[in-house]
């Protein structure tokens, strides 16, 4: 695979039509079909195609369904990687995976690890038990998702990765935490970081309002949607630019050792 120094990224903050895949995938395709030639990578909300449902058993896919099969031929066709959850179903228990589907048709994926337990995901959904790093470009890449951010030691950079990514549906009442932990994420890991969330209400009557952002190495927001409406930002992202800056502030060589268990 190629690399390249810079990474051109289009954020899709969108509103999703509820447990609906086919209308999902429809919008989506047209807004990725829209996207110029120079893009690298898309990414797409939380749940992109159903909404955030616990009604996993009426609306989950295998990874050989119709919305993998899709985002394989769509990353293709438009040369480009993309990224979002969706609800799996694998062995017979549910999760909210995140997919990561390169242009050649190969797929990453991450299983979510702390489930919401707010809305009872733990109930339903199995929780992802590892992190994924992608390589992509010649960027390392670690992909979470939501309620993942809440927890520091789970996106911690031991890995030295390049970019941290979270795709989300995190509603309007607590969108000041969204806001705060993205950019401390951003700061305490000395990463590009990118959170791609939702707009609109749901059929719970939650409400999105978005804030899609991306924050650089020092935390200086780099773009953002705050406007509750469906917005593609697109962002470019300087590999050479964050290691100068890593190596000018060594931050990430004074962290504490411990385990993860």
């Amino acid at each position: 695979m190629s690399t390249t120094n810079t990474l051109q990224v289009a954020l899709i903050q969108s509103d999703l039509v509820w447990e609906n895949p086919p209308a999902n995938r429809k919008q989506f395709e047209k807004k990725i079909n829209s996207l110029s030639n120079n893009i690298d990578l898309v990414v797409l909300p939380e749940m992109f195609t159903t909404g955030f449902t616990m009604d996993a058993s009426a609306v989950a896919e295998t990874m050989e369904g119709e919305t993998v099969q899709w985002l394989q031929n769509l990353a293709q066709k438009k040369s480009v990687a993309i990224t979002g959850s969706i609800v799996v179903n694998e062995n017979d228990n549910f999760y909210n995976r995140l997919l990561f589907v390169h242009p050649s048709g190969k797929i990453d994926f991450y299983d979510k690890k702390h489930t919401f337990t707010l809305a009872g995901e733990h109930e339903i959904f199995s929780a992802g038990t590892e992190r994924t790093m992608v390589d992509y470009k010649g960027w390392k890449i670690c992909p979470l998702i939501c309620y993942d951010l809440r927890f520091p030691i789970w996106a911690r950079n031991t890995e030295d990765y390049d970019l941290l990514l979270y795709v989300a549906s995190w509603p309007k009442p607590r969108i000041e935490a969204w806001d705060s932990l993205l950019k401390a994420r951003a700061i305490e890991n000395m990463s590009y970081t990118i959170g791609v969330n939702r707009v609109g209400v749901d059929a719970n009557n939650y409400e999105y309002t978005g804030n899609t952002v991306c924050y650089d190495t020092l935390g200086n927001c780099l773009a953002k949607n705050n406007k509750r409406t469906e917005d593609i930002l697109i962002v470019e992202l300087n590999k050479e630019a964050q290691i100068k800056i890593r190596n000018r502030f060594r931050f990430l060589d004074d962290r504490n050792e411990f385990i993860l268990q």
